[in-house]
């Protein structure tokens, strides 16, 4: 089975950092896009960044210039580096990925971690 375990969120303050972490482990034939999301009381889930099998990303407007996605392909590992942090930022952040797997090698799926509360205080 394939599992995603997120870590790194908590509370900061406004202005500061936090570098959120989700390693994906378990039998994987490749690991293609990963993507983090969001979703703060009241809202709809939103797409954060995504970042694709080649390096390339995209992100979301709020955040552009702010975070960072980057992984490690060595580690099956995918970091949301965030910057500049405001209280809007306060959500639950959930990882995903998309992986094919050797038990059905010509469909991708799509797993989830179960999400890290990031908390910006004013």
């Amino acid at each position: 089975q394939v599992q995603l375990v997120e870590s790194g969120g908590g509370l900061v303050q406004a202005g500061g950092s936090l570098r959120l972490s989700c390693v994906v482990s378990g039998s994987i034939f490749s690991l293609n896009a990963m993507r983090w999301y969001r979703q703060a009381p009241g809202k709809q889930r939103e797409l954060v960044a995504h970042i694709d099998s080649g390096g390339s990303t995209n992100y979301e407007d709020s955040v552009k210039g702010r975070f960072t996605i980057s992984r490690d392909n060595a580690k099956n590992t995918v970091y949301l580096q965030m910057n500049s942090l405001k209280p809007e930022d306060t959500a639950v952040y959930s990882c995903n990925a998309v992986a094919v797997v050797p038990g059905d090698p010509l469909r991708m799926y799509d797993y989830w971690g179960q999400g890290t509360q990031v908390t910006v205080s004013s």
